[in-house]
């Protein structure tokens, strides 16, 4: 049996195995009716807000242990199930699709259980998708390794989103459970608005739609509208064989964290640019060799107070403090009067915000 922190990554959600598998367990096909959430008129969002778990809509038993870890998610990752838009709206059908979509996962993907942590339905009604991820935001301190998007689920909550929106946005009743959902994430787990992210943020992959993907600005804007916080999503500058500079330095730094054996030099030469390569590979985002939006959202990671490695040595470097890769007390000061000259939550601790200033 699999080891779930080993799963291999999703497969596209645009697959057209998934699709078309899917699309028959559900009853989809053709004279599905497309509705456009902007010209629809509104469906109310179901009254029972809350979301089903794995028993209530009669999950099967995962194949083996659910990893569980001792610490909370740091973000979530918003994707489509690429699935017919149908116009089935029902409790009853999304506890279908919830079978269906753990069903795929488990017998065509392989994996012990649903990839996911939480489905929401056409019709808004939210399931639990993993086994113990409703029990693990409840806790609030813990959380559920999924397998929704290779080199962050030990990092991300995932929330499939029925249907596919490549071309017509989310009905009003899935997108407002949607904010809902996330909101609810942001205070449980204390994760930022904007750590709110889509699935090719991350991987080589359409998902979760070019539809969806750009509402995302307007979910990160509603869901600090309800926890509060600045909801601008972050842009990494793009780097390339030939740049110079500690831009380079400190992707090089990130590189060594994840395994290379760079020489923090800060100039982008041709062993730099195998390395992102190589990372891109081992994390399911584009292989380019050019280091842009998928190659930093995967390389960066929290690092605070004892924390030790090349990344802490990447935060020293930028901040003129002794580079010895342990992150003491000398170099959270430094993090904190960083923070405080940019003004960014002085914590000490070097999150996606301090890591994107310290490129500048």
């Amino acid at each position: 049996m699999s080891d779930p922190s080993r799963e291999s990554a999703p497969r596209s959600t645009t697959d057209p195995s998934r699709r078309s598998l899917l699309g028959a367990a559900l009853g989809g096909g053709a004279g599905l009716l497309l509705l456009d959430r902007r010209t629809a008129t509104a469906a109310a969002v179901p009254r029972d807000s809350a979301i089903a778990d794995t028993a209530t809509w009669g999950a099967r038993d995962p194949r083996a242990t659910i990893d569980v870890l001792d610490h909370a998610p740091s973000k979530i990752v918003v994707h489509h199930t690429a699935t017919p838009n149908g116009t089935d709206y029902s409790r009853a059908h999304a506890f279908a699709l919830a079978r269906s979509v753990q069903d795929h996962h488990m017998d065509v993907n392989g994996w012990i259980d649903t990839g996911q942590h939480f489905t929401i339905s056409r019709g808004g009604y939210a399931t639990e998708g993993r086994h113990h991820s409703l029990a693990a935001v409840l806790d609030g301190s813990r959380h559920v390794v999924g397998a929704h998007t290779a080199g962050q689920n030990r990092l991300a909550v995932g929330i499939e989103n029925e249907g596919t929106y490549d071309e017509l946005d989310p009905r009003d009743a899935q997108y407002t459970r949607l904010v809902e959902l996330c909101a609810r994430l942001c205070r449980r787990y204390d994760i930022a608005p904007h750590e709110i992210y889509g699935h090719r943020d991350f991987n080589a992959t359409d998902c979760p739609g070019d539809r969806l993907h750009a509402l995302l600005g307007q979910l990160r804007s509603d869901v600090a509208a309800e926890v509060g916080g600045d909801p601008t999503g972050v842009s990494w500058p793009l780097l390339r064989s030939g740049d110079a500079g500690d831009p380079v330095r400190v992707l090089q730094y990130l590189l060594n964290e994840h395994g290379a054996s760079l020489t923090a030099d800060g100039v982008y030469g041709p062993a730099t640019e195998s390395a992102v390569g190589d990372f891109q590979r081992s994390t399911g985002a584009v292989v380019d060799g050019l280091a842009g939006n998928q190659t930093w959202n995967q390389a960066v990671r929290e690092r605070g107070s004892g924390d030790r490695g090349p990344a802490v040595r990447a935060v020293q470097h930028r901040l003129g403090t002794a580079v010895d890769g342990i992150f003491g007390p000398n170099t959270a000061t430094a993090v904190r009067s960083f923070q405080a000259d940019r003004g960014i939550t002085t914590d000490g601790v070097v999150r996606v915000r301090t890591w994107r200033a310290l490129l500048r």
